[in-house]
């Protein structure tokens, strides 16, 4: 939202957010866009009733309304309001459909069906787009409800150009860890949690870290989950724990500088919407390794920009095994791959353009 409203504005767009969240213990300060927060918000459904008051009010004075994700109060009030004025919406799911929830998370999934009928189905059937943000997202959300109705949209995505690469990018990385110093980086940068196969990355390199003196594995994330430890007794039973790195969350140059100063990018992910690591890593010229899992994975396997392979532990160690088979010569041309495959998908520039050719079709165009 930030990055796309950026470009929207720079483009004459009054772009303006609505948010639940409460402006006390909020800083919204350094957000580039106006903010309206309507909190606070009760319980995990965060439901306010200044929502449906405010759009009533403010919404026709918009050409369009893009409702950003399920199963808060957020899409039913959206719905509600924009149901009576008669106008169109837009709804961007952002994986919320995808059916590895259903799967692995059976509970929750019975609890969502218990409101889906009278809720969110009819958010998505009466929008006049559902957005995905590429075709494996929109093909897997047909498969978490059987009741389900939507005029479907596969619009682009993507991030901000990330820093020219520099030897001050890389420094503030390297300050922050000398001992990385020419070694050959395999990086994860993201959320340390179950379904983003921190297991498996961790096991395929145990498991040819051995062979390979100079390999160094960095992980860099918030422990959402509080598998580190589990992790780490990993590392240790096998011997390698000099040879993993936790970094915690990196931000500003020094995340930057781990991308520029690592050999390819691992994320052997359990379910993966887009992946905006996957693609910061592409806009580095950073090759990435990832599961068939991770929604992008086949336009990352066209334009040869990494290799794909099943989200297994034998999958995550093909995956590991190959890159390090590669020769040099096809290594920096995954290099220069990645680039490009960001350069003609991922730009936010894309995306911004790509949300507008949807939601500024005429209403009739509502199938």
């Amino acid at each position: 939202m930030r990055q796309g409203g950026q470009f929207l504005k720079s483009r004459g767009h009054d772009v303006q957010v609505v948010t639940l969240d409460s402006k006390e213990g909020m800083n919204f300060n350094d957000f580039p866009l106006p903010v309206h927060a309507l909190g606070p918000s009760r319980g995990h459904y965060r439901y306010s009733n200044r929502l449906v008051p405010w759009l009533l009010q403010h919404a026709p004075d918009f050409d369009a309304v893009v409702v950003n994700g399920l199963w808060q109060y957020h899409a039913l009030g959206a719905w509600r309001a924009m149901r009576h004025l008669g106008r169109p919406y837009h709804v961007f799911t952002h994986g919320m459909l995808d059916p590895w929830f259903k799967q692995t998370y059976p509970l929750k999934h019975l609890k969502k069906w218990m409101y889906w009928p009278w809720a969110d189905y009819r958010v998505l059937r009466d929008a006049n787009g559902v957005l995905f943000t590429c075709e494996e997202e929109r093909r897997l959300a047909r498969q978490s409800f059987w009741l389900y109705r939507a005029n479907e949209y596969v619009v682009a995505f993507g991030t901000s150009q990330p820093p020219t690469e520099s030897g001050a990018i890389r420094d503030a990385f390297f300050r922050l860890h000398p001992e990385l110093y020419a070694k050959r980086i395999v990086l994860f940068l993201g959320r340390i949690h179950e379904k983003k196969g921190c297991d498996l990355l961790v096991r395929a390199f145990n498991n040819v870290a051995a062979a390979q003196p100079g390999l160094h594995l960095v992980i860099a994330g918030p422990d959402d989950g509080d598998l580190r430890p589990a992790l780490m007794r990993l590392a240790t039973d096998n011997g390698l724990s000099d040879r993993i790195t936790w970094t915690g969350m990196l931000q500003g140059d020094a995340k930057w500088g781990a991308f520029y100063a690592s050999e390819v990018f691992m994320l052997p992910s359990h379910q993966e919407n887009f992946g905006i690591a996957v693609v910061e890593a592409l806009a580095c010229q950073l090759p990435v390794l990832i599961s068939d899992k991770v929604n992008i994975w086949r336009e990352i396997e066209v334009d040869g920009a990494g290799l794909v392979a099943p989200d297994t532990a034998a999958g995550a160690q093909q995956l590991l095994q190959r890159w390090l088979d590669l020769p040099e010569s096809e290594r920096l041309a995954f290099r220069r791959r990645a680039g490009s495959s960001f350069a003609r998908r991922f730009t936010v520039d894309a995306m911004a353009e790509s949300l507008l050719q949807v939601v500024c079709k005429p209403s009739a165009a509502k199938a």
